[in-house]
Protein backbone atom coordinates (compact mmCIF):
# COMPACT_ATOMS: atom_id res chain seq x y z
CA UNK A 1 0.00 0.00 0.00
CA UNK A 2 1.58 3.15 -1.00
CA UNK A 3 0.31 6.82 0.91
CA UNK A 4 -0.26 9.24 -1.67
CA UNK A 5 -0.73 13.20 -0.97
CA UNK A 6 -3.11 14.96 -3.41
CA UNK A 7 -1.59 18.46 -2.14
CA UNK A 8 1.86 18.31 -2.70
CA UNK A 9 3.74 16.08 -5.26
CA UNK A 10 2.09 17.19 -7.75
CA UNK A 11 1.50 21.01 -6.47
CA UNK A 12 5.55 21.01 -6.00
CA UNK A 13 6.79 19.46 -8.89
CA UNK A 14 10.63 19.86 -9.58
CA UNK A 15 9.74 22.21 -12.39
CA UNK A 16 6.77 24.15 -10.19
CA UNK A 17 9.60 24.80 -7.64
CA UNK A 18 12.24 26.00 -9.63
CA UNK A 19 9.63 28.81 -11.02
CA UNK A 20 8.31 29.26 -7.36
CA UNK A 21 12.06 30.32 -6.44
CA UNK A 22 11.86 32.79 -10.03
CA UNK A 23 8.43 34.13 -8.80
CA UNK A 24 9.96 34.51 -5.39
CA UNK A 25 13.16 36.51 -6.67
CA UNK A 26 11.14 38.04 -9.45
CA UNK A 27 13.37 41.51 -8.95
CA UNK A 28 16.00 39.69 -10.28
CA UNK A 29 15.16 38.28 -13.03
CA UNK A 30 18.57 38.46 -14.91
CA UNK A 31 20.55 36.96 -12.21
CA UNK A 32 17.71 34.31 -12.00
CA UNK A 33 17.16 33.51 -16.19
CA UNK A 34 18.29 30.20 -15.79
CA UNK A 35 15.77 29.15 -13.48
CA UNK A 36 12.96 29.12 -16.81
CA UNK A 37 15.21 28.95 -19.63
CA UNK A 38 15.13 24.68 -19.73
CA UNK A 39 16.07 25.08 -23.79
CA UNK A 40 19.42 26.21 -22.81
CA UNK A 41 20.12 24.65 -19.35
CA UNK A 42 20.28 21.25 -18.39
CA UNK A 43 18.01 19.67 -15.78
CA UNK A 44 21.19 18.45 -13.80
CA UNK A 45 22.43 22.16 -13.98
CA UNK A 46 18.98 23.75 -13.48
CA UNK A 47 18.91 21.68 -9.83
CA UNK A 48 21.90 22.39 -9.19
CA UNK A 49 21.47 26.32 -9.46
CA UNK A 50 17.91 26.00 -7.56
CA UNK A 51 19.78 23.91 -4.47
CA UNK A 52 22.41 26.88 -4.17
CA UNK A 53 19.15 29.30 -3.98
CA UNK A 54 17.25 27.41 -1.89
CA UNK A 55 20.20 27.29 0.60
CA UNK A 56 20.89 31.38 0.19
CA UNK A 57 17.21 31.56 1.17
CA UNK A 58 17.32 29.10 4.03
CA UNK A 59 20.40 30.99 5.65
CA UNK A 60 17.87 34.49 5.27
CA UNK A 61 15.21 32.34 7.19
CA UNK A 62 12.75 31.67 4.76
CA UNK A 63 10.47 28.33 5.93
CA UNK A 64 9.14 27.82 3.03
CA UNK A 65 12.61 27.97 1.18
CA UNK A 66 13.46 24.77 3.55
CA UNK A 67 10.41 22.91 2.67
CA UNK A 68 11.00 23.03 -1.22
CA UNK A 69 14.50 21.83 -0.83
CA UNK A 70 13.00 19.11 0.12
CA UNK A 71 10.42 18.76 -1.67
CA UNK A 72 12.86 19.40 -4.86
CA UNK A 73 14.68 16.00 -3.38
CA UNK A 74 11.51 14.38 -3.16
CA UNK A 75 10.30 14.98 -6.45
CA UNK A 76 13.65 13.75 -7.74
CA UNK A 77 13.11 10.71 -5.97
CA UNK A 78 16.38 11.81 -3.99
CA UNK A 79 14.59 10.16 -0.46
CA UNK A 80 17.38 10.13 1.35
CA UNK A 81 18.25 13.67 1.23
CA UNK A 82 14.69 14.06 1.11
CA UNK A 83 14.37 12.40 4.58
CA UNK A 84 17.16 14.18 6.05
CA UNK A 85 15.28 17.52 4.97
CA UNK A 86 12.16 17.25 6.15
CA UNK A 87 13.35 16.01 9.50
CA UNK A 88 15.31 19.43 9.92
CA UNK A 89 11.74 21.46 8.73
CA UNK A 90 8.96 21.92 11.18
CA UNK A 91 5.87 23.17 9.01
CA UNK A 92 3.14 20.87 8.38
CA UNK A 93 4.39 20.22 4.70
CA UNK A 94 7.22 18.41 6.12
CA UNK A 95 5.44 16.83 8.49
CA UNK A 96 3.03 15.65 6.25
CA UNK A 97 5.90 14.58 3.87
CA UNK A 98 7.69 12.68 6.64
CA UNK A 99 4.24 10.60 7.03
CA UNK A 100 4.35 9.44 3.63
CA UNK A 101 8.21 8.60 3.66
CA UNK A 102 8.03 6.27 6.73
CA UNK A 103 4.89 4.73 5.75
CA UNK A 104 5.96 3.75 2.40
CA UNK A 105 9.90 3.41 3.21
CA UNK A 106 10.99 5.74 0.86
CA UNK A 107 14.18 6.76 1.83
CA UNK A 108 14.10 4.59 5.20
CA UNK A 109 13.11 1.56 6.27
CA UNK A 110 9.27 1.19 6.65
CA UNK A 111 7.94 2.20 9.31
CA UNK A 112 3.98 2.55 9.41
CA UNK A 113 3.15 2.77 13.06
CA UNK A 114 5.05 6.20 13.08
CA UNK A 115 3.47 7.39 9.49
CA UNK A 116 0.34 7.27 11.13
CA UNK A 117 1.42 9.61 13.88
CA UNK A 118 2.58 12.01 11.42
CA UNK A 119 -0.74 11.81 9.22
CA UNK A 120 -2.40 12.04 13.29
CA UNK A 121 -0.60 15.01 14.46
CA UNK A 122 -1.85 17.32 11.28
CA UNK A 123 -5.35 15.92 11.72
CA UNK A 124 -5.37 16.91 15.31
CA UNK A 125 -3.88 20.01 15.06
CA UNK A 126 -5.70 23.34 15.82
CA UNK A 127 -3.15 25.30 13.59
CA UNK A 128 -4.76 27.19 10.54
CA UNK A 129 -1.22 26.47 8.44
CA UNK A 130 -2.56 22.74 8.88
CA UNK A 131 -5.56 22.93 7.52
CA UNK A 132 -5.34 22.52 3.98
CA UNK A 133 -3.89 18.94 4.66
CA UNK A 134 -6.27 17.47 6.57
CA UNK A 135 -7.96 16.13 4.21
CA UNK A 136 -4.97 14.43 2.30
CA UNK A 137 -4.15 13.24 5.61
CA UNK A 138 -7.48 12.04 7.04
CA UNK A 139 -7.65 9.90 3.72
CA UNK A 140 -4.29 8.71 4.42
CA UNK A 141 -5.28 7.57 7.91
CA UNK A 142 -8.75 5.96 6.51
CA UNK A 143 -6.30 3.58 4.68
CA UNK A 144 -4.37 2.25 7.44
CA UNK A 145 -7.30 1.95 9.59
CA UNK A 146 -9.39 -0.05 6.55
CA UNK A 147 -6.03 -2.29 5.65
CA UNK A 148 -4.94 -2.31 9.15
CA UNK A 149 -1.39 -0.48 8.57
CA UNK A 150 0.43 0.85 11.53
CA UNK A 151 -2.97 0.68 13.45
CA UNK A 152 -5.34 -1.81 14.23
CA UNK A 153 -8.06 -2.27 11.46
CA UNK A 154 -11.69 -0.32 12.00
CA UNK A 155 -14.15 -0.08 9.25
CA UNK A 156 -15.86 2.12 10.89
CA UNK A 157 -12.38 4.47 12.53
CA UNK A 158 -11.61 3.94 8.34
CA UNK A 159 -15.59 5.26 7.32
CA UNK A 160 -15.29 8.29 10.07
CA UNK A 161 -11.74 9.36 8.52
CA UNK A 162 -13.30 9.15 4.67
CA UNK A 163 -15.99 10.87 5.59
CA UNK A 164 -14.04 14.20 6.87
CA UNK A 165 -11.85 13.43 4.11
CA UNK A 166 -14.43 14.03 1.39
CA UNK A 167 -16.53 16.89 3.45
CA UNK A 168 -19.57 16.33 1.33
CA UNK A 169 -18.41 16.13 -1.98
CA UNK A 170 -16.29 19.37 -1.45
CA UNK A 171 -14.45 19.16 -4.76
CA UNK A 172 -11.38 20.92 -3.07
CA UNK A 173 -11.52 17.66 -0.28
CA UNK A 174 -9.73 14.52 -1.13
CA UNK A 175 -11.85 12.91 -3.86
CA UNK A 176 -9.74 9.76 -3.39
CA UNK A 177 -11.77 9.99 -0.17
CA UNK A 178 -14.95 9.93 -2.03
CA UNK A 179 -14.42 7.07 -4.54
CA UNK A 180 -13.11 5.15 -1.31
CA UNK A 181 -16.67 5.37 0.05
CA UNK A 182 -18.41 4.56 -3.13
CA UNK A 183 -16.49 1.06 -2.51
CA UNK A 184 -16.94 0.21 0.69
CA UNK A 185 -20.83 1.19 0.90
CA UNK A 186 -20.78 -0.95 -2.09
CA UNK A 187 -18.45 -4.14 -0.47
CA UNK A 188 -19.98 -4.02 3.05
CA UNK A 189 -22.80 -6.71 4.22
CA UNK A 190 -25.64 -5.32 3.84
CA UNK A 191 -24.52 -3.28 0.91
CA UNK A 192 -25.81 0.86 0.98
CA UNK A 193 -25.56 1.29 -3.17
CA UNK A 194 -27.83 4.42 -2.95
CA UNK A 195 -25.10 5.70 -0.52
CA UNK A 196 -22.16 4.31 -2.81
CA UNK A 197 -24.13 5.53 -5.96
CA UNK A 198 -23.80 9.23 -4.42
CA UNK A 199 -19.94 8.83 -3.27
CA UNK A 200 -19.21 7.97 -6.88
CA UNK A 201 -20.99 10.31 -8.04
CA UNK A 202 -19.90 13.27 -5.76
CA UNK A 203 -15.91 12.00 -6.79
CA UNK A 204 -16.90 11.40 -10.84
CA UNK A 205 -17.99 14.87 -10.61
CA UNK A 206 -14.94 15.68 -9.11
CA UNK A 207 -12.82 14.13 -11.42
CA UNK A 208 -12.11 10.86 -10.59
CA UNK A 209 -11.68 8.10 -13.69
CA UNK A 210 -12.42 4.65 -11.25
CA UNK A 211 -15.33 6.57 -10.18
CA UNK A 212 -16.70 7.56 -13.54
CA UNK A 213 -16.50 3.58 -14.39
CA UNK A 214 -18.44 2.01 -11.63
CA UNK A 215 -21.09 4.84 -12.00
CA UNK A 216 -21.52 3.87 -15.92
CA UNK A 217 -21.98 0.08 -14.75
CA UNK A 218 -24.60 1.22 -11.92
CA UNK A 219 -26.41 2.84 -14.35
CA UNK A 220 -26.67 -0.06 -16.62
CA UNK A 221 -27.39 -2.49 -14.14
CA UNK A 222 -29.37 -0.51 -12.05
CA UNK A 223 -27.99 -0.82 -8.87
CA UNK A 224 -28.59 2.39 -6.56
CA UNK A 225 -30.37 4.28 -8.88
CA UNK A 226 -32.81 3.48 -11.68
CA UNK A 227 -31.68 1.56 -14.78
CA UNK A 228 -30.26 4.02 -17.59
CA UNK A 229 -28.72 2.91 -20.57
CA UNK A 230 -27.97 6.57 -22.28
CA UNK A 231 -26.34 7.59 -19.16
CA UNK A 232 -24.41 4.13 -18.54
CA UNK A 233 -22.64 4.13 -22.08
CA UNK A 234 -21.96 7.79 -21.60
CA UNK A 235 -20.11 7.04 -18.53
CA UNK A 236 -18.33 4.03 -19.69
CA UNK A 237 -17.20 5.91 -23.05
CA UNK A 238 -16.44 8.68 -22.21
CA UNK A 239 -13.84 6.58 -18.73
CA UNK A 240 -12.94 4.74 -21.52
CA UNK A 241 -11.73 7.62 -23.38
CA UNK A 242 -9.71 8.51 -20.25
CA UNK A 243 -8.19 5.05 -20.01
CA UNK A 244 -10.17 3.51 -18.12
CA UNK A 245 -9.39 -0.08 -19.19
CA UNK A 246 -11.67 -1.55 -16.74
CA UNK A 247 -14.98 0.56 -18.60
CA UNK A 248 -13.53 -0.73 -22.06
CA UNK A 249 -13.63 -4.12 -20.69
CA UNK A 250 -17.32 -3.70 -20.02
CA UNK A 251 -17.93 -1.55 -23.45
CA UNK A 252 -16.30 -4.53 -24.99
CA UNK A 253 -18.80 -6.95 -22.94
CA UNK A 254 -21.85 -5.19 -23.76
CA UNK A 255 -21.97 -4.70 -27.24
CA UNK A 256 -20.32 -8.69 -28.00
CA UNK A 257 -23.35 -9.69 -26.05
CA UNK A 258 -25.76 -7.44 -28.29
CA UNK A 259 -24.23 -9.34 -31.62
CA UNK A 260 -22.24 -5.80 -31.98
CA UNK A 261 -19.40 -7.40 -32.92
CA UNK A 262 -17.70 -4.67 -34.97
CA UNK A 263 -18.18 -2.78 -32.20
CA UNK A 264 -16.51 -4.97 -29.70
CA UNK A 265 -13.49 -5.48 -31.63
CA UNK A 266 -13.57 -1.61 -32.23
CA UNK A 267 -12.75 -1.11 -28.50
CA UNK A 268 -11.02 -4.14 -28.34
CA UNK A 269 -8.64 -2.78 -30.87
CA UNK A 270 -8.27 0.38 -28.57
Amino acid sequence: MKLSSELLPRAHSSETILQTISDLHNSDSIGLKWLTDSDTYSHAFLLARAEEQLEKQIKAGDPLASFLKGQLYFEEGWYDEALLQFEQNTDFQSIYQLGVMYYDGLGTPADPKKGVGYMEEIINSTCPKARHLKFAAAYNLGRAYYEGCGTEISEKEAERLWLIAADHGNPKASVKAQSALGMLYSARHPKDLKKAFFWHSEACGNGSLESQGILGLMYLYGHGIHQNLKAALECLNQASDRGNVYAKGHLVEYYYRRKFFTKAAEFAKR
